[in-house]
């Protein structure tokens, strides 16, 4: 096997979403690094304009577009407007998300449906929008930012962690589903990543010391630190790659060893 080859995406077109920041962004970078062509979305013009900015001060020539991935018209006429501009997607991260860290017995029913429609259900629009086009070309690859909420429940978080556990076996599914097109669906699990989303939680305390979910998460991580969204970049293109073309149906835990690790005794 050539590995530069088998690594390269040259060609492709990779539509990544919620990619304006953070993780999103990284592995938006990442593809792009490997030779792909970038699509990401926006649901406000700011946000857009702003993205469109920092990809462009990274050399990056990504093309944006307004959609509000839970409307499933509206991803519709942007992944018709992608074909269009770059040709058809050969390449999905569904990686748009959001948290509401709410206790569940004062969570809204709206709030956790929010939190499943982002997380879960636009990853399912997502993919049902690119999959005539990848089984028609009978290759494609879609990656879903799952979480270790796809494994494990914690306090406060209780629509997060249903969607994340769905979003792991959409995963499955799609693999089982559409890997006689050569399609491989697979997953990353990030583990505790410094984005702004996760600011809060690294915040110092009034006397210089550590927020307490940040001592929490040093102590569980064997790699004794959050991960940097850098830290995601290689996992996304190899799963993006012809590297990873007899890999389905997979979560590629990305979490500094927090799933494999009981804990120090007290």
């Amino acid at each position: 096997m050539n590995l530069e080859k088998a690594f390269s995406l040259e060609g492709r077109v990779a539509l990544v979403t919620g990619a304006a920041y953070g993780i999103g962004f990284a592995i938006a970078e990442a593809l792009a690094g490997a030779g792909a062509k970038i699509a990401f979305n926006c649901r406000s013009q700011h946000h857009l304009d702003a993205a469109l900015a920092d990809y462009a001060a990274k050399g990056i020539d990504a093309k944006g577009y307004i959609c509000d991935v839970t409307k499933e018209e509206e991803v519709a006429a942007m992944v018709g407007q992608i074909k269009e501009d770059l040709g058809p997607v050969n390449i999905l991260v569904n990686n748009a998300g959001i948290i509401k860290r709410i206790p569940m017995h004062e969570m809204t029913v709206e709030e956790f449906r929010q939190v499943v429609d982002i997380d879960l259900n636009a990853a399912f629009i997502v993919s049902k929008a690119v999959l005539p086009d990848m089984m028609e070309a009978r290759s494609g690859k879609i990656i879903n930012i799952c979480s270790m909420m796809s494994e494990l429940g914690r306090e406060t978080v209780s629509a997060y962690a249903a969607a994340k556990g769905g979003l792991k076996m959409l995963t499955k599914n799609i693999a089982s589903e559409y890997g006689e097109y050569n399609i491989q669906c697979n997953g990353i699990g990030p583990g505790y990543i410094a984005t702004p989303q996760t600011a809060p939680l690294r915040e110092r305390q009034a006397d210089g010391s550590r927020h307490p979910f940040d001592s929490f998460i040093i102590a569980k991580t064997p790699a004794a630190r959050w991960g940097n969204p850098e830290d995601l970049m290689g996992p996304a293109v190899f799963l993006a790659s012809g590297a990873s073309d007899f890999v389905n149906g997979h979560i590629l835990y990305v979490d500094g060893g927090i799933l494999a690790y009981i804990g120090k005794q007290p």
